[in-house]
C-alpha cells in the first residue's frame, strides 16, 4: 500500500471513529437548532465567530442562512464576525485581540439573537470574551467545542463538545453537526 493510500485510510478511519461518537450530542444539537430557528422566526439574527479554520466555517455558516442551504427561500439575518479584516485589526490594535469578537457582540448583538462560537480547542480567549459579552446582553449562546472543551466549557448556554484530539477530525465533525443544524432549522423557516 502506498504512503498516500495508507494516510487516506488512516484519516478515514479516524473520521469515522469521531463521527460515530457524535450520537450523544443529538439532544444538544436539537436544542441548538431550536434556539437558532426560534431566533430567526422571531426576527432576530444569528452571529458566528471562530479563529483560523473556524473563522472560515463561521463565514460558511452565516452564508448558509443568509443565502440558502438546500431549498430556495427568503434570506435570514446571519453574520460572521470574521469577515471584516479592517474591523478585526482595528479592535485588535486599539484594544486587544481578545476583544475582536466581544466588541462586535456589543455593537451588533441584541437580546433574542443567538451567538454561535466555534473552537476546536476550547482555549480561545477571544471566544470566551464573546460568550461573556453575549451573556451580559441576554443573547443565547451555542458553542461547538473540541478537545474536552478547554476553559470555554461551561461558558455557553448550549454546548456540543466533539470528542477527539485531532484538530482536522474535530473540524470535520463540527462541519457535519453544523450542516445538520442548518437542515433542521431550514425545515422550520418559511420559504417566503
Amino acid at each position: 500500500m502506498s504512503l498516500a493510500m495508507s494516510q487516506f485510510q488512516s484519516s478515514l478511519n479516524a473520521l469515522q471513529e469521531v463521527l460515530s461518537s457524535l450520537t450523544p450530542l443529538q439532544a444538544d444539537l436539537e436544542k441548538a437548532a431550536a434556539a437558532a430557528g426560534d431566533a430567526l422566526l422571531a426576527g432576530n439574527k444569528l452571529m458566528f465567530c471562530g479563529n483560523g479554520g473556524s473563522a472560515s466555517d463561521s463565514a460558511h455558516l452565516a452564508t448558509e442562512f443568509t443565502c440558502r442551504f438546500k431549498e430556495d427561500r427568503r434570506p435570514y439575518p446571519a453574520m460572521a464576525f470574521t469577515v471584516d479584516a479592517g474591523l478585526m485589526t482595528a479592535i485588535g490594535n486599539d484594544y486587544d485581540f481578545t476583544e475582536v469578537f466581544a466588541r462586535q457582540v456589543a455593537a451588533f448583538g441584541q437580546k433574542g439573537d443567538v451567538l454561535v462560537v466555534l473552537t476546536t480547542s476550547g482555549k480561545s480567549r477571544n471566544i470566551l470574551s464573546a460568550l461573556e459579552e453575549a451573556r451580559r446582553r441576554g443573547i443565547i449562546t451555542i458553542a461547538f467545542l473540541g478537545k474536552g472543551g478547554g476553559f470555554t466549557k461551561g461558558a455557553a448556554d448550549i454546548e456540543l463538545v466533539v470528542p477527539g484530539i485531532e484538530t482536522a477530525r474535530i473540524q470535520e465533525a463540527q462541519q457535519f453537526l453544523l450542516h445538520v443544524l442548518c437542515e433542521i432549522v431550514e425545515e422550520r423557516l418559511p420559504r417566503e
